[in-house]
């Protein structure tokens, strides 16, 4: 049987260990190439929902991948786009600027329950099909010590609402009520739905 392949259009760690963890090789697909970074607005639209945002930037990505492929004439496979947002109601937490901005996100998330909201795209013959994947966490009430410990490993600063549940922020979270992948930022039930849509099966 022939190893399930993908294009990735992400260059994020998580997403590439869990395809792997799956057992789906894949290629990352850059959308970031010279002239092209415009092809993807990830800033959120007034009033625009944490679902409807993370599925209109997944479908914009998987859509700017899918044009490259064909205009590149690269070999026909699937193409894999995907987008996470934390929110709390509908506030959607980015990715902090600074050490001072991850600090405040945590104290907002401390003590309480927030949504993870991730979407998938893939791109196949022309057509793209979605999948959304919405989970309820818990995290702990955290001390300003522990905040400030969080922050200070550098951990924060590159992730969606200021923390890394597959990293040193698990032991803060209480419960997760959906998907732990999705939270990662790759829900695999749902990823291997669209998978087995363009003939690729994965056991």
């Amino acid at each position: 049987m022939a190893i399930p392949f993908v294009y990735l259009a992400s260059k994020s760690p998580r997403r590439r260990e869990l395809l792997t963890q799956v057992g789906v090789a894949h290629e990352i697909f850059a959308l970031d190439a010279a002239g092209e970074a415009s092809d993807v607005n990830e800033t959120p639209h007034p009033g625009e929902a944490p679902a409807e945002y993370v599925q209109r930037v997944a479908r914009t990505k998987a859509a700017a991948g899918w044009d490259r492929v064909c205009k590149d004439r690269l070999p026909l496979h699937p193409l894999l786009a995907a987008d996470t947002a934390v929110a709390v109601g509908s506030r959607i937490l980015g990715k902090p600027p600074s050490a001072g901005a991850a600090e405040a996100m945590l104290r907002g998330l401390s003590g309480r329950t927030h949504q993870v909201y991730t979407a998938v795209a893939m791109a196949w013959n022309n057509r793209i099909e979605m999948a959304l994947s919405a989970s309820n966490v818990t995290m702990r009430a955290l001390s300003e010590a522990e905040i400030a410990h969080y922050v200070s490993t550098g951990e924060p600063l590159d992730k969606a609402g200021a923390y890394a549940v597959q990293g040193r922020a698990a032991i803060f979270i209480v419960r997760i009520e959906g998907s732990y992948s999705g939270v990662m930022g790759l829900p695999l039930f749902e990823t291997a739905n669209l998978l087995s849509g363009a003939g690729l099966v994965l056991l």
